[in-house]
């Protein structure tokens, strides 16, 4: 079961350079355990409900929305703001500025979907200052995964991809339909990146409602904040992430002895199990726990309480 919904007891916006102001939130016990909470996306900034996940009166439970979303600014949403000093590493340094601000000294890092990517590569680089990790749908953001979530998922939504695929104009690059919708979302016109950004998350929704019980989130009728999301997600998987495609696996050594649980469910289409799987392999003291009849959502019953089991067993891990 959920914990209650809280109200953060500080927010305000971090003064992260590059003319970026990073909207940041702490709910919960200020003399609790920090955990801090990587949202997915990229792009789709923070949400109430996630910290939710984390027992109230035991956690600082600290929330951030990386550049160009939620209540960030600049916002990407608008087409002239330049996404150049929006990438990983970019996100990698506003984490550390947050911590040192807010006098941290090791913090839970908890990741979900692209989260876990981007707690990965926090954690590789600053391994010191983590002290455990709780992923959930877990993704490295290679090639691999990129073309699996744009081609590969075709061959379980052909209809979808059609649709998908038409909405590039004609001279589009099949093989580069991230670079195409990124240059429509670019584009200056609002009757051109608005719909560019409708037709995205509509490929996005297939597989999430490939579960009955899933919903899509009503921000996703919002088009101010579709059309931030999609450009920035456009803008990180054209790019890689700027990540080498072996990259998390290649530097693992440097967080293997930092305890982590993997929360992962079996029918994930989107981030599918043997991510999870190859990571647990090279982290052979890490937890993997595969939900049965669970998607990608982690909004599901099954998922979340397995998400607020983990997270219970890893405060009490860490208090020891």
């Amino acid at each position: 079961m959920l914990y209650p919904d809280i109200t953060p007891f500080a927010e305000g916006l971090l003064e992260a350079g590059d003319g970026q102001r990073i909207f940041w939130m702490q709910s919960g016990n200020p003399a609790g355990i920090p955990v801090l909470i990587l949202h997915g996306g990229p792009g789709s900034g923070s949400s109430a409900g996630t910290r939710r996940y984390f027992d109230p009166q035991h956690y600082r439970i600290i929330q951030f929305d990386q550049r160009g979303c939620g209540n960030s600014l600049p916002h990407a949403s608008e087409p002239d703001v330049d996404l150049l000093t929006n990438t990983t590493w970019h996100s990698i340094a506003d984490i550390e500025q947050l911590r040192i601000m807010l006098g941290i000294e090791r913090w839970t890092v908890f990741g979900n979907s692209w989260g876990c990517t981007l707690a990965l590569i926090y954690a590789e680089t600053h391994p010191d200052r983590v002290s455990s990790l709780l992923l959930v749908g877990i993704t490295m953001t290679r090639r691999t995964e990129i073309d699996w979530l744009y081609y590969g998922l075709r061959r379980f939504f052909p209809q979808e991809w059609a649709r998908y695929r038409a909405a590039v104009p004609p001279g589009g690059r099949e093989d580069d339909l991230v670079g195409a919708y990124y240059h429509l979302l670019c584009n200056p016109d609002p009757t051109i990146h608005v719909k560019a950004a409708v037709d995205w998350h509509e490929w996005e929704a297939a597989s999430i409602l490939v579960d009955p019980r899933a919903t899509l989130s009503a921000r996703w009728s919002d088009p101010r904040y579709v059309t931030a999301r999609a450009r920035i997600i456009t803008h990180y998987f054209h790019h890689l992430a700027w990540l080498d495609e072996s990259q998390i696996l290649r530097d693992i050594s440097r967080i293997v002895g930092i305890p982590c649980t993997m929360v992962q469910g079996r029918f994930d289409l989107e981030a599918p199990l043997v991510t999870a799987w190859e990571l647990s392999q090279a982290m052979p003291e890490a937890e993997l726990i595969i939900v049965p009849n669970a998607a990608h959502s982690a909004d599901l019953a099954e998922m979340s309480a397995a998400i607020v089991r983990a997270a219970d067993a890893m405060r009490t891990r860490i208090s020891r």
